[in-house]
């Protein structure tokens, strides 16, 4: 069971939990006003995609939507932390020395640390409350999960083995 906590971290962290609070932005359809700011809208929208895709694949039921809305908000809130971090950065990056840069390295690493433990502190309860079926549709999601994060499948749908 650890080890699928540690797929799901890793893969939600990556596949999609890059996001930035641009949501008007990106729900409205209005133009991003700079690369940077599309680039987060994209990464924004790909983050709800993922959360979708997840909460029908794993059929969250209505009595755990509590704790899949939970879930959800870590995720939400995890990419929009990592994409402040990741845009400080590209900002600073022609001026910065090198041991500023191995420093804002540092604090991304350690973001990114301390969100995956707070999405697996939120998924714990949502995964206690799964049926064995949903375990297994769980278990079996994050099994599937390679390069970087990436779903197998390019439809959404996880590859068939």
């Amino acid at each position: 069971m650890k080890r699928t906590i540690v797929i799901l971290a890793c893969a939600l962290a990556t596949s999609g939990a890059f996001a930035q609070a641009s949501a008007p932005q990106a729900a409205t359809g209005m133009a991003a006003s700079t690369p940077a700011d599309a680039h987060a809208a994209k990464r924004e929208a790909h983050v709800e995609q993922r959360i979708a895709y997840l909460h029908s694949q794993l059929k969250i039921t209505s009595k755990q939507e509590p704790q899949w809305k939970t879930f959800a908000e870590v995720m939400r809130t995890n990419g929009q932390n990592m994409s402040r971090l990741f845009r400080q950065r590209n900002e600073a990056e022609q001026t910065q020395s090198a041991i500023d840069n191995m420093k804002q390295y540092a604090e991304i690493a350690q973001a990114h640390a301390d969100d995956m433990k707070q999405l697996v502190d939120a998924f714990q309860p949502l995964y206690d409350s799964f049926s064995p079926e949903q375990k297994k549709l769980a278990d079996t999601t994050f099994r599937q999960v390679r390069d970087h994060g990436e779903r197998a499948g390019k439809s959404g749908a996880p590859a068939k083995n």
